[in-house]
């Protein structure tokens, strides 16, 4: 049977002037006990044992106890308290703590204006129900902890710590203001669930150090840095979340790997998915909108697997530097102001049926020889500039890839790069279907070119092209041309159609000598171009300027000014 004692400053029939006495007496009897308390503020350090409640005789608000040095409230037993108020100020030690068993704050405020307002120390379990924190952290060390419909305002440091095994479920719960992060899991177990989180100083929720974090249905907003972060080998998932303004949306580095569904990643200032320095990660039916720079970017060792997402406003869609790699399959990327997908500085990524619509740019790759691509079964769709251009030594690969409707050139490879083309189609292009410039080489198997308004294939500079059963149907200037020195051969290649642009007649290939034109099937003439003497060397005269004898690039002009500056910009290392 549970003892029952009142606790009352003003006296009265069988009551104690403060809780210490009747704490005394109640352990002295060694039965459970009922503490009840009359309004007021006590100024005392109580140290509970036994199976104890402590209980606001009033309601919650009514009770403050509170000292300014030391500990408030030490738990060894069975404790519970319910409706009071419990207020520190020594950051050495704990507001609370929980010393052995178990620990229960219902509708209890704990104030810690610095240091720890809770402590589970090691095979404890503790409790905290439609409770406020203010100020300090709650921390979880290898114990066993539930956090349900509380809030936690302005913590110093971590609004909520699991380390050293311990595990915890935040369920309900808001967290706000924190110095640093939200929820911390440091080699431990947190489960979180059904929370706001908002205003942390670093990232809302992070694993590390192989912790293990689970998240679901979460709403994190206005942080400073990141949403959520896996790092350090760390593990977990997170399911029907959403974040909305924060640095990143999701960070996984340095070997971490969650496993990501249903999640929305809006108007981040950075990137929404970042995968960078060995980050791991699976995401699934995810959603990236309006991120200022990149949505999904893998690098420096980044591998992310990425499915069943959809990309929507924003910058740019993918993209995979400085050795970053990733598998991206049924990505849809639409409405951004930069490039859908990019690839450059010996990024590595696999695009499998991706679509891609109303963007200034397609695919871009460029980098050396470890800069590679492989695109199958894709569409790209009113692209602007072109769906495919390579550059520098990179390597592409497109598998039966589709090109509609606007951009200069489909498909375009220059620098040194080699871009190999089977079963693709353009349709409804611009300035050419596929194009090989520099000294680029251009592979192509059974690609259709339909509907140009100028060239259906052409090769400029030194670059290579190798061409096969492939089809070039109603281009406006030609088939195929191919100028200055561009080698190569076009073999079993049919060209069709009737129409010219403008008072030009189109032609099957307009070639200079130098590519092998093998059962070529057409009704449409081959001109060969005419050669032309060499022309005088190029002069640029301007006036009190400089003179220059042939092509100039890159170069700033500055005359009759008194002061000259000279700039130089160079890109974040970290971003494209």
């Amino acid at each position: 049977m549970v003892a029952r004692y009142v606790v009352s400053p003003r006296g009265g029939r069988r009551a104690y002037p403060d809780i210490t006495s009747a704490l005394r007496a109640a352990e002295s009897r060694g039965r459970p006990a009922l503490i009840e308390i009359a309004p007021g503020h006590y100024e005392e350090a109580l140290t509970v044992r036994g199976e104890v409640r402590l209980a606001a005789a009033e309601g919650p608000g009514s009770v403050l106890v509170s000292r300014p040095r030391g500990a408030v409230l030490d738990a060894f037993g069975a404790v519970s308290v319910h409706g009071l108020t419990l207020a520190g100020r020594d950051a050495g030690v704990d507001v609370v703590g929980c010393h052995t068993g178990t620990l229960t704050l219902d509708r209890t405020e704990v104030r810690a204006h610095d240091g720890v307002a809770v402590h589970a120390r090691p095979r404890t379990s503790v409790t905290l129900r439609d409770s406020i924190v203010l100020y300090g952290r709650t921390v979880f060390t290898g114990s066993a902890g539930l956090v349900e419909r509380c809030r936690f305002t302005d913590a110093a440091d971590n609004a909520i710590a699991a380390i050293e095994g311990a595990r915890v479920t935040v369920r309900g719960s808001r967290i706000e203001g924190s110095r640093i992060h939200g929820v911390r899991v440091c080699d431990a177990y947190a489960e979180v669930v059904g929370c706001e989180l908002t205003g942390t100083g670093q990232a809302a929720l992070v694993a590390d150090t192989r912790g293990e974090l689970a998240v679901a249905e979460c709403a994190i907003s206005a942080v400073h840095a990141e949403g959520i972060m896996f790092i350090e080998q760390s593990r977990g998932s997170v399911d029907r979340t959403r974040v909305t303004d924060a640095l990143h949306g999701i960070v996984t580095k340095s070997g971490a790997g969650p496993v990501v569904r249903g999640s929305v990643f809006a108007d981040c200032r950075d990137t929404g998915i970042n995968a960078q320095d060995a980050g791991l990660g699976t995401f699934e039916h995810c959603r990236v909108l309006g991120a200022r720079n990149v949505a999904v970017f893998s690098t420096k060792g980044g591998a992310p697997e990425v499915r069943d997402c959809r990309v929507e406003g924003g910058n740019v869609g993918v993209a995979v530097t400085e050795g970053g790699r990733g598998r991206f399959a049924r990505v849809a990327v639409e409405d951004l102001t930069g490039t859908a997908l990019r690839v450059y500085d010996e990024g590595g990524a696999v695009f499998s049926q991706v679509r891609v619509e109303r963007c200034p740019a397609g695919l871009e790759a460029r980098g050396n020889g470890g800069t590679t691509a492989e695109v199958t079964d894709a569409v790209f769709r009113d692209i602007g500039l072109g769906a495919v251009a390579i550059d520098g030594q990179s390597r592409v690969t497109l598998r039966n890839v589709t090109a509609e409707r606007g951009g200069m050139v489909a498909f375009a490879v220059a620098g040194e790069a080699l871009l190999q083309i089977t079963d693709s189609r353009a349709t409804e292009v611009g300035s050419g279907g596929i194009g090989a410039l520099g000294s680029g080489r251009l592979v192509a198997r059974n690609v259709t070119v339909t509907g140009s308004e100028g060239l259906g294939l052409f090769g400029t500079g030194s670059a290579y092209v190798d061409v096969v059963d492939s089809t070039f149907t109603d281009c406006a200037v030609a088939g195929a041309s191919f100028e200055e020195s561009a080698a190569g051969r076009l073999a079993g290649c049919t060209v069709d159609g009737t129409g010219g642009a403008g008072d030009t007649d189109a032609v099957a290939v307009r070639h200079n000598g130098l590519v092998d034109l093998t059962s070529l099937r057409t009704s449409l003439p081959v001109v060969r171009h005419k050669e032309k003497p060499a022309a005088p060397p190029q002069i640029l005269q301007v006036f009190n300027g400089p003179v220059f004898n042939g092509p100039v690039h890159d170069v700033q002009l500055a005359w009759n000014n008194g002061h000259v500056v000279q700039q130089q910009t160079e890109g974040d290392s970290t971003h494209p």
